[in-house]
């Protein structure tokens, strides 16, 4: 799965992070049993008992407790009727089930679901009633009870059900949509990622529990059917001529959670992978076009992936598809991927490029999954990071494979290895591999750790193992447990097997500890030679740690000179606290530089003299430019630590002045975003700004606003990044020709480029008043697009007027905004500025209960959080926090809270020490010289 959770986000790069709903205590939908009712089951006169917990004074959480092994299935025989009148269906289960143990009970998992009947048939014998069914809301468990031991061996599991096609974008959902000609309809999807199959039938809802399934769909004959695999029949229902049923291939045996189906109204465009696979990819009506990019993409990337694992993916299609309301980014169901729109539809005339590039991560991402985490799935939760840190990682190196002129691995380091660090630079972080008990617990590590660190430490054991052995150690890995369930140290075992080194050893250094070292360096020269002395510590975003329990880890460590800086010279595996290293022949005038390539997971401070050889590099170009984003970012990083003072990072941010990459600046734009966001609770924020407009003004002129011959994909980024930042700190030339443009776009008489409009809208928007702001909304009522209502969604918040940005924070709960998309028009408006952050945390806390109830406390409302108050920088911001969220519990975001409150106290402490400093040094830059 992919989540939308960003990193300090810049305008040109749609960043993510994850998702995952929590568990909610089910509200039954034929009747809340308060105390024990008898309900009749059958037209006859048998009844059965039910019983449901009053779950409103429940104690704390019992400790979690796994499903039993004495019954587990072996097909799921599966029928389902979605209502999309009433948001109700109805569904039939038959499945073969193999009892292990004899027991006169069933325990499956069931929430949100009312089982009418139950009954139970021994293969060869007489069907056995059940007699009740006792609902643990609270472990979203049933316990089916019969009359008399059911004896060991095969039999068919009966079950009658009915539930509620939810709102709540989790479990089998209802999902809203308008048909080409305005009228409002419904679509019936699911997520079943963690833990939701268990909303839409009852089963055995755990990872390593598969089976094979055989599904069937009843469903209006106007309507689009789809499921994980090929449809086997299509017949008219025998009681209503209206609905048809629809049947399904059987699937390979399979996890719950990768279990999909989708019923709606699309189009779709088609196309065949070399190697014989179909691939559909599925838009809303009238939009088929806007398929095509995501097609292109997947029929190159599913011939790669086979290459690339040496494993034939096993189904005879997949299908990708676009959902209206989708609460992630996308999810991997084995033959049926789920996408947010904004994620899979690409209109070549209104997509702008970094719209594109998403859209190749994504289907990346996911495809990658149909191996690593559907052919072989991980035992349980703990072992996520597996799953979504290797997708994580191989989405680029496919996007590379299609892609090569998006050089997408120096923005690797800017989009996730760079937001990884900041993260598990926390005293609240935890470590990649986290034990999960009750599955509530999953959605707090669908977070920057699982999907960005993991990806960063897999990049950096796939540079340390090198890519033949690397692929042979994956191949061997999935024949192993293809249709199984692994490990993380199956893993390992297999790529140790592959290549010799001591890859568990190294590994679960960086999997099963919380944080990451900072590298200290030093040298001397002998000679020829050159000494280097190197350390290792544990990295705090509070400064290093000085405790006696220092932690280590077994840090692949590269190095490169001077003489070739995009050559590794030499590399050593630090497995100790310090060690000396001896480079041969380095001339005393040449650099030397630690991690080139920006791929060990740590930060690294040189002694000055090192730090000083290596700054000319950055001016003259010398140092590739992942090496000089590494070097600027650990700086930065450094300075927030309070180990060096930030105007040393401000004096290095101006030797950048003649920089051309895009990912550098979209990293320098995103450090200065920080900073400006910290200074705007002094009375200097102005003076930042006028440090921006100098550092930015010669590459905006250098770009100027039209595209020229012979551009490509990152200049179309770095104009619009530019021109934003450029925009955003009132640019005169720059807030002057974006009205010019931004008016003639309104009426008709030159509309921008899609590459342009973030930029436009912001600066307008920045610098506008209530008439700007009302032709903001109008366009996004007209918007046809997803994209362009996002577009405008994530900059709304820059408007500056206190009465405005009320007007923008009612605008977010409204019907205009799709609920997975309130969060980013609520964070826009805190990202913006000190009144912006002011109202939208007040707006929060006086709307908790709706955002709560709306997201039922997944990882959208982590987001949330994090977006609407992590720029605070006041030590009793963080009480203030701290206490609403003890009144009002959010047990996915409780960590998310923690972090919260650290990063508040630490832009205090920050504040407190460079303030002045800063105020000074940025005065002294404009005045005149004496």
């Amino acid at each position: 799965m992919l989540l939308v959770l960003g990193r300090r986000v810049s305008l040109s790069f749609v960043k993510r992070v994850i998702p995952q709903d929590p568990v909610l205590l089910s509200k039954p939908i034929l009747q809340n049993f308060r105390t024990i009712k008898f309900r009749v089951i059958h037209s006859s006169t048998v009844f059965a008992i039910a019983t449901r917990q009053n779950t409103d004074t429940m104690p704390e959480r019992r400790p979690f407790v796994r499903l039993p092994t004495d019954v587990y299935p072996v097909n799921y025989g599966l029928c389902l009727k979605p209502d999309l009148i009433d948001f109700t269906f109805e569904g039939k289960l038959e499945a073969i089930v193999e009892v292990n143990l004899a027991t006169n009970q069933i325990v499956m998992n069931c929430a949100d679901i009312d089982i009418i009947t139950a009954s139970f048939v021994p293969e060869g014998g007489e069907e056995i009633n059940a007699t009740g069914f006792n609902y643990q809301n609270e472990d979203e468990k049933v316990t089916l009870s019969f009359p008399s031991a059911l004896q060991k061996g095969s039999g068919t599991l009966k079950i009658d059900f009915v539930g509620e096609l939810n709102d709540k974008m989790k479990g089998f959902y209802r999902s809203k949509y308008a048909t080409p000609a305005g009228e409002i309809r419904y679509a019936a999807v699911t997520q079943f990622e963690a833990t939701d199959a268990r909303r839409a039938f009852p089963c055995w809802d755990e990872p390593a529990i598969k089976a094979t399934f055989d599904i069937s769909l009843i469903v209006p004959k106007d309507r689009v059917a789809l499921s994980n695999m090929n449809v086997i029949d299509r017949k008219p229902h025998p009681e209503d001529d209206s609905l048809l049923e629809v049947k399904f291939a059987t699937t390979p045996i399979m996890s719950t959670y990768l279990v999909a189906f989708v019923i709606g109204e699309y189009d779709f465009v088609e196309g065949q992978s070399s190697d014989g696979v179909t691939v559909r990819v599925y838009t809303p009506t009238g939009k088929a076009e806007q398929g095509k990019f995501a097609l292109e993409v997947a029929v190159k990337t599913l011939p790669f992936y086979n290459d690339y694992f040496n494993v034939p993916y096993p189904l005879p299609k997949i299908d990708l598809i676009a959902i209206a309301d989708f609460a992630a980014g996308a999810m991997e169901n084995w033959g049926l991927v789920t996408y947010r729109e904004t994620a899979l539809l690409i209109d070549p005339k209104n997509s702008c490029s970094s719209s594109r590039q998403w859209v190749a991560l994504v289907v990346g991402h996911e495809l990658a999954h149909q191996w690593f985490g559907n052919l072989v799935t991980m035992e349980w939760w703990t072992h996520l990071w597996l799953n979504e840190g290797f997708a994580s990682w191989i989405e680029y190196l496919c996007v590379d494979h299609c892609f090569p002129d998006y050089d997408i691995w120096t923005q690797f380091v800017s989009a996730d290895y760079t937001r990884a660090l900041d993260l598990d630079a926390l005293d609240n972080s935890h470590p990649i591999e986290v034990n999960v008990g009750h599955p509530s617990e999953v959605d707090e590590i669908f977070d920057a750790i699982s999907y960005s660190k993991g990806a960063s430490v897999i990049r950096m054991l796939h540079n340390y193992i090198g890519d033949e052995d690397f692929r042979k150690g994956m191949h061997s890995y999935l024949l192993k447990f293809q249709h199984k369930n692994a490990a993380t140290e199956d893993l390992w075992e297999c790529l140790e097997q592959a290549s010799g080194k001591p890859i568990a050893l190294v590994m679960s250094s960086w999997t099963k500890q919380m944080g990451f070292p900072i590298i200290v360096v030093d040298q001397e020269q002998q000679g020829d030679d050159r000494i280097l002395k190197i350390s290792q510590k544990k990295f705090c975003a509070s400064g290093p740690h000085n405790g006696e329990d220092c932690p280590n880890w077994m840090v692949p460590i590269s190095i490169c000179t001077g003489e070739d800086p995009g050559c590794t010279k030499l590399k050593v595996l630090l497995d100790s606290p310090e060690t000396t290293i001896t480079i041969n022949n380095v001339s005393p005038d040449q650099w030397v530089k630690i991690n080139p390539g920006t791929v060990g997971f740590y930060r690294i401070q040189y002694s000055s003299a090192m730090l000083e050889s290596l700054l000319p590099g950055i001016r003259n170009l010398t140092l590739l430019p992942v090496d000089r984003l590494g070097l600027q970012n650990d700086l930065f990083s450094l300075s927030r630590a309070g180990m060096i003072s930030t105007v040393e990072v401000l004096k290095l941010m101006e030797a950048f002045v003649n920089e051309p990459n895009y990912t550098v600046w979209s990293d320098l734009s995103c450090n200065l975003g920080v900073l400006s966001s910290l200074l705007s609770h002094t009375d200097f924020h102005e003076e930042i700004q006028e440090f921006i407009r100098d550092l930015f003004t010669p590459i905006g002129l250098k770009l100027g606003w039209e595209c020229k011959q012979g551009e490509g994909h990152l200049d179309a980024l770095l104009r619009g990044l530019v021109l934003g930042k450029l925009g955003k700190a009132g640019h005169k030339p720059t807030l002057e020709e974006a009205r010019r443009r931004f008016k003639d776009h309104v009426e008709g008489k030159q509309i921008l480029s899609a590459d342009l409009r973030s930029p436009v809208y912001l600066t307008v928007l920045k610098h506008g008043d209530s008439a700007t702001l009302d032709t903001m909304l109008k366009l996004h009522k007209q918007a046809d697009m997803q994209e362009e209502k996002n577009r405008i969604e994530r900059v709304l918040g820059a408007i500056s007027a206190p009465d405005l940005i009320q007007k923008v924070l009612t605008f977010a709960l409204s019907e205009d905004v799709r609920p997975q998309d309130t969060v980013s028009v609520i964070g826009g408006v805190a990202g913006s500025s000190k009144h912006g952050r002011k109202a939208a945390w007040k707006f929060v806390k006086d709307n908790w209960e709706e955002l709560h109830n709306r997201y039922q406390g997944g990882f959208l409302i982590s987001r949330l959080i994090k977006l609407s108050v992590d720029g605070f920088a006041i030590d009793k911001m963080a009480a203030e926090v701290k206490s609403f969220f003890e009144s009002h519990h959010a047990p996915a975001a409780e960590r998310t809270v923690q972090q919260c409150c650290e990063n508040i106290l630490l832009n205090a402490a920050w504040l407190k020490r460079d303030a002045d400093d800063i105020h000074q040094y940025l005065l002294k830059r404009k005045a005149p010289p004496v």
